[in-house]
């Protein structure tokens, strides 16, 4: 059978979310082309969750790592998807996110005449100062097929007069958590290298905060300053910029601070299963954070949010990059009314992707 269905992902979280949609389909024995543009740097890192998922190993559209402008970057990404287009004659490119790599493809695509399949389509923050705000819009307004996690997403969809059709399917991480959660038990020894019987556990990464040594001076004093000691697994961009604005050993000797190198999927969701809280800037893990296996409340250290129903279910709380507007929020969410179930939804969004999908390659 020929292979109609294209899949293209770029990032970590992108690997992560579409790893159940690529387990459906190879249940479904639907052929398909994985590829993956190498957008984060740390390409190696994508790679681990590839393996730890059980995904094939993707094609690799090599990328120059050093291309850090998002224009050359996005501009890069399309032309290498056009050629694979050309090359492969897919029916459906199918895409999740964000990222500068959904941007690029649902372009490329979209001028080829080739249906857009967007995964995680309709989040909005309404804040323009984010170039992910900037991507979800176009690549929603060039994608044929819309894969709302949520009726709120629909909803600003809707708003939009988008000219796709679109679906409430849930959202997929909470698949991919439902089927890790239970092997991370039985691998991971993370918590054997935890110094602390209580943790809050922290990832700090967006450009807005680690690049402004004014925000990011606020972010470190406050991770100093908690009562809770604090795990951050470090991103490679974070320490960069630490080290570059001389905060790196200052966090680094606080005694209720813990720096860990970044980790594979399977160690992070053990952190977060046995945390107290989780503190970040990343969208993501607002939705990781819900799931049953996890339920944990976070602490947003952003301005603005595009899940705004994991705030109105009392997941996360937006706190903004102040120091004591960050405490008073880690002060908050370590105490509460008990948490209802996730707002995204039953942990089966792959499946009824999979269902459209097998329809329109029909």
């Amino acid at each position: 059978m020929k292979k109609k269905l294209l899949i293209i992902v770029g990032t970590r979280p992108e690997v992560l979310k579409m790893a159940p949609v690529i387990r459906s389909l190879r249940e479904a024995s639907l052929p398909f082309h994985f590829v993956h543009t190498g957008q984060h740097y740390e390409y190696d890192m994508s790679m681990k969750f590839v393996k730890e998922l059980h995904l094939p190993i993707p094609k690799r559209l090599h990328l120059a790592s050093s291309v850090d402008r998002p224009t050359a970057q996005t501009a890069r990404i399309m032309i290498r998807t056009e050629d694979l287009i050309r090359k492969l004659k897919p029916t459906l490119v199918l895409i999740q996110g964000d990222t500068n790599t959904m941007l690029g493809a649902a372009l490329a695509s979209f001028k080829q005449n080739v249906s857009v399949g967007h995964v995680e389509a309709g989040l909005r923050s309404y804040d323009w100062s984010m170039q992910e705000e900037h991507n979800r819009r176009m690549v929603d307004h060039a994608s044929r097929l819309l894969f709302a996690p949520t009726f709120i997403s629909k909803g600003n969809l809707l708003r939009e007069n988008v000219p796709g059709k679109i679906w409430v399917t849930g959202n997929t991480i909470i698949d991919t958590i439902s089927v890790m959660m239970p092997v991370a038990i039985e691998k991971s020894n993370i918590l054997d290298r935890i110094s602390f019987d209580e943790y809050a556990v922290a990832t700090i990464h967006r450009a807005e905060n680690v690049e402004n040594v004014d925000v990011l001076s606020n972010i470190v004093e406050a991770f100093i300053e908690c009562p809770l000691p604090i795990v951050i697994p470090m991103h490679p961009r974070t320490e960069s910029r630490l080290h570059l604005f001389g905060l790196y050993h200052r966090l680094a000797r606080a005694g209720n601070i813990m720096i860990l190198p970044p980790l594979g999927y399977l160690d992070f969701l053990i952190l977060m299963k046995h945390c107290r809280v989780i503190i970040t800037d990343s969208g993501g893990l607002q939705e990781e954070a819900t799931a049953p296996q996890i339920k944990k409340r976070v602490v947003v250290v952003r301005e603005s949010t595009e899940r705004p129903e994991a705030v109105s279910a009392g997941f996360a709380s937006v706190v903004g990059t102040r120091r004591k507007a960050i405490l008073r929020g880690i002060e908050s969410m370590t105490r509460g009314r008990k948490l209802p179930k996730s707002p995204y939804g039953d942990g089966k969004a792959a499946n009824r992707i999979l269902g459209v999908i097998r329809e329109e390659l029909q």
